[in-house]
């Protein structure tokens, strides 16, 4: 008798509830498919003792005396850092502390035509506002990062101009118990570039570096910018061993 298989239509997600509606019912315990004694427990390092997320400053990137130093900082930033997603395709998958909204925003012909010409219009303008700045700021990151392993901008553009991008909300209700829960599972992001805005300064993101999960400090006015997984995959015309070697290194950094 052949073996019965479950297949998991790939980009699907069984329904769950909203978070913020367990959130809002001010439950005393956290419900047992949000518990996640499959993970390590959550530790509070002394910030004190951990490395720094690199900070790198786009103006010093842009003109001035300082800008052949501050490749060098983005040089190592693209190296050193990195961090570690899921969809929910079985009834007994442990379930995330977090609601999210997610869409393809560009380019325009992928974008759900049930979706997002439904959605209010002051909200529809500043998405279109933000995925162009975005992907703006995304070319400019690219083509220094280019620059950086001392490339041509054009080996980065004719890969990545036409790209594509999506944007994703994520909304992390209040919990009882946070030590039981995940927002967020550890997860690489799949993309070349993940551009993470944070809305207020509550500290959650921590990214896995040298064996050991490290608390990024959020800084007003800055994105958090990560390498994703495209970048190590993607074979690049005209790129040595050592370029490949440090791409495929992945990589967090403060922009």
């Amino acid at each position: 008798m052949a073996a019965e298989t479950q297949v998991a239509i790939l980009g699907t997600s069984l329904p769950v509830p909203w978070v913020q509606d367990l959130a809002k019912d001010k439950l005393g315990v956290v419900p047992e498919r949000y518990v996640r004694t499959d993970q390590d427990p959550v530790i509070i390092p002394d910030s004190a003792s951990l490395p720094q997320v690199p900070v790198i400053n786009l103006q010093k990137l842009s003109s001035g005396d300082s800008i052949d130093s501050e490749l060098q900082r983005l040089h190592h930033a693209c190296k050193e850092w990195g961090f570690f997603q899921a969809f929910v395709v079985s009834e007994q998958q442990k379930l995330e502390w977090a609601d999210a909204f997610h869409m393809i925003t560009l380019p325009t012909y992928l974008r759900k035509p049930h979706l997002f010409p439904k959605l209010p219009q002051p909200f529809r303008d500043t998405l279109e506002t933000y995925s162009a700045e975005t992907k703006n700021l995304a070319v400019r990151i690219l083509n220094l990062m280019a620059k950086a392993l001392g490339m041509e901008a054009k080996e980065i553009d004719d890969l990545f101009i036409d790209g594509w991008q999506g944007m994703r909300m994520n909304y992390y209700p209040p919990c009882p118990q946070p030590e039981l829960v995940m927002g967020l599972n550890p997860h690489s992001d799949a993309d070349a570039l993940t551009l993470l805005l944070q809305v207020n300064e509550i500290e959650g993101l921590q990214i896995r570096k040298d064996g050991m999960w490290v608390p990024v400090k959020t800084l007003p006015n800055a994105f958090v910018v990560n390498i994703g997984d495209t970048m190590e995959a993607q074979p690049l015309p005209g790129v040595n061993g050592e370029i490949c070697e440090e791409l495929e290194s992945a990589h967090l950094w403060n922009w």
